[in-house]
C-alpha cells in the first residue's frame, strides 16, 4: 500500500503582524422582500446596495496591495428583527474595470463562504454570532494579474431575512424592517510584494437566492438532469494545463416543510469527468456548541441539550454555524472540456419544496502548488498525512486537528470511518483506489485519493 497526502502552507515568521481590512462594519440588512426599497439606499458609506439583502464593496488598490499569502475571513452577524435561522454568504464579483455599479447576474461571481444565522432575540446576549474561514487559496485570486488587469473585484455580503415573526414576538420589533447587522473583516499576512501570474479561475456555478429557484432539486427541469432524480451536471472549460488544481464546493440542504430536506441527512456524490471524487453526508456530530447563540426559543434546540444521536438524526446544519467549504484536490489537471456532476439519490423534496443551493469554482496553477488555505500565524507548517503501515491507514498531523475521517471505495460504498486520527485497518480490502475524506478544524473537508495495494 502506498499513501501520501501533504498540505503545504506559507510559513509566517514570529514578527509578522496581520493586516485587517474591515469591508463592512455593522451594515444593516432589511426585509428581503422589500427588494430595491432599501431604507439606506441614499447612505454614502461606500456600499453598493443591490437590494435589501445583497450589498457589495469594491476592493481598493491599496487594500489589494496588503493581501498576503495567508488569508482569514471573519464574519459577524448581529441580531435585529429577524428571529429565525437564515442563510447568508460572502461572494466575490468580477466587474469590468472602472464600472461604478453592476448587475449581479451579468458578471462572474464565486461564493467563498456560507453560514446559517441562529434563532436570535435581539434583547438577549450574546446578540452577535461569529463565523471564521481560512481561505489562503482566495489570496491567489485577489492577487491575480490577469483578473486585475480587466476587472475590479467587489466583495458581496448577502443575507436574506424577514421580520414578520419578530414583529409579533420580539419586544421592540413592532413595525420594524431591519433584520440583521453584518460585519466582514479580512485578516491577511505574509508576502505583500508580488502578484500571481500563473493562476486560472473558472466559476462553474453560483447559488441562486431561495426565492428565485434555480438550485439543485428533483422537480424543476432547470434544476436537474432528469425530473424525479436529484442529479445535475455542469460543464466547464479549463484553458491551461495545471500543475495543481482544486474544485471548491459549497452546498447546504433546505426545505423546512414537514419531511423537508433540512431534516434528512442524505449522501452526496460528486463526480468529475465521470470519476467519483467526493462522497459526503452533511451535518455536525452535535450542534450544542452553538446553543448559546440561539437565544430565541425554537423547535431546533428545544429547552434542554440534545444528545449527539438526536442531532445526527435530523440536522443537516447548525443555526449559528458555517457551512463547510469542501475542497476536492485534483492534482495535475489537463486543459479542455470537463464536467462535474452532483447526485443526491435519496433526496425526496416533499411537496416539491426546498432545494440544495450549489456554488463551485475551479482553481488551478500552471506552476507550483495551490496554497492549502489552512495556515495560521502561529503555525509554522501544516501537514495532514495518511501513513500506510502494517495493514492500516494512520494519520500524522502538525499544526491542525482532524476531527473525522471517512473512507469510500470508488462505487461510493463507505468502507470505514474513524474519530480524529484513530488508525483505520485495511486488512481484507481489495487492491485499488479509495477516497479519504478528512474533516479538519478550519471549516474544510478535504478529500484525497489513496492507493491500496
Amino acid at each position: 500500500m502506498a499513501i501520501m497526502t501533504l498540505f503545504s502552507g506559507t510559513t509566517a515568521s514570529a514578527d509578522e503582524r496581520p493586516d485587517t481590512l474591515t469591508l463592512f462594519n455593522a451594515a444593516t440588512f432589511y426585509d428581503g422582500y422589500l427588494f430595491q426599497k432599501n431604507p439606506d439606499s441614499l447612505v454614502s458609506d461606500g456600499i453598493l446596495r443591490h437590494s435589501t439583502s445583497l450589498y457589495a464593496v469594491k476592493l481598493k488598490p491599496e487594500q489589494l496591495a496588503l493581501i498576503g499569502d495567508s488569508l482569514r475571513m471573519n464574519v459577524f452577524v448581529q441580531a435585529c428583527c429577524d428571529n429565525y435561522d437564515r442563510i447568508g454568504n460572502i461572494n466575490l464579483a468580477f466587474v469590468p474595470k472602472g464600472d461604478t455599479t453592476y448587475i449581479p447576474d451579468s458578471v462572474q461571481r464565486i461564493e467563498i463562504g456560507r453560514f446559517i444565522t441562529p434563532f436570535m432575540d435581539k434583547n438577549k446576549k450574546p446578540d452577535v454570532v461569529p463565523y471564521s474561514y481560512h481561505i489562503d487559496y482566495v489570496a491567489n485570486i485577489l492577487r491575480d494579474r490577469k483578473i486585475l488587469a480587466d476587472h475590479d473585484i467587489w466583495v458581496e455580503f448577502e443575507l436574506f431575512g424577514v421580520p414578520y415573526a419578530a414583529n409579533q414576538q420580539i419586544a421592540g420589533c413592532a413595525g420594524r424592517s431591519d433584520v440583521f447587522k453584518g460585519t466582514l473583516k479580512l485578516i491577511t499576512w505574509g508576502r505583500h510584494d508580488d502578484y500571481a501570474d500563473h493562476d486560472e479561475l473558472v466559476p462553474i456555478h453560483m447559488k441562486r437566492p431561495e426565492y428565485t429557484g434555480g438550485n439543485l432539486n428533483n422537480y424543476n427541469a432547470a434544476c436537474t438532469d432528469t425530473i424525479g432524480k436529484t442529479v445535475k451536471t455542469w460543464h466547464f472549460t479549463v484553458k491551461n494545463n495545471a500543475s495543481d488544481a482544486q474544485l471548491v464546493l459549497i452546498t447546504s440542504n433546505h426545505g423546512a416543510n414537514s419531511g423537508g430536506e433540512e431534516y434528512n441527512r442524505r449522501w452526496h456524490y460528486v463526480y468529475i469527468d465521470d470519476s467519483l471524487m467526493l462522497v459526503y453526508r452533511p451535518g455536525r456530530t452535535t450542534c450544542e456548541p452553538f446553543r448559546k447563540y440561539n437565544t430565541q426559543l425554537n423547535g431546533i434546540y428545544g429547552y434542554v441539550p440534545r444528545t449527539d444521536a438526536v442531532w445526527q438524526s435530523f440536522s443537516n446544519w447548525c443555526p449559528g454555524d458555517v457551512i463547510d467549504n469542501r475542497i476536492i484536490s485534483l492534482g495535475a489537471f489537463g486543459a479542455g472540456q470537463h464536467t462535474v456532476r452532483i447526485s443526491v439519490p435519496e433526496a425526496q423534496f416533499a411537496g416539491k419544496q426546498g432545494d440544495i443551493p450549489v456554488s463551485m469554482f475551479y482553481q488551478g496553477v500552471t506552476q507550483g502548488q495551490l496554497p492549502s488555505g489552512i495556515n495560521w500565524i502561529t503555525v509554522p507548517d501544516y501537514q495532514a498525512v495518511p501513513v500506510a503501515a502494517n495493514g492500516a491507514i494512520s494519520f500524522r498531523t502538525a499544526g491542525c486537528k482532524i476531527y473525522y475521517v471517512t473512507v469510500y471505495d470508488l462505487q461510493g460504498m463507505r468502507k470505514a470511518e474513524s474519530v480524529g486520527t484513530t488508525a483505520i485497518s485495511t486488512r481484507g480490502w481489495a487492491p485499488g483506489i479509495y477516497l479519504v475524506n478528512m474533516q479538519l478544524d478550519n471549516n474544510l473537508i478535504v478529500t484525497k485519493k489513496v492507493l491500496v495495494k
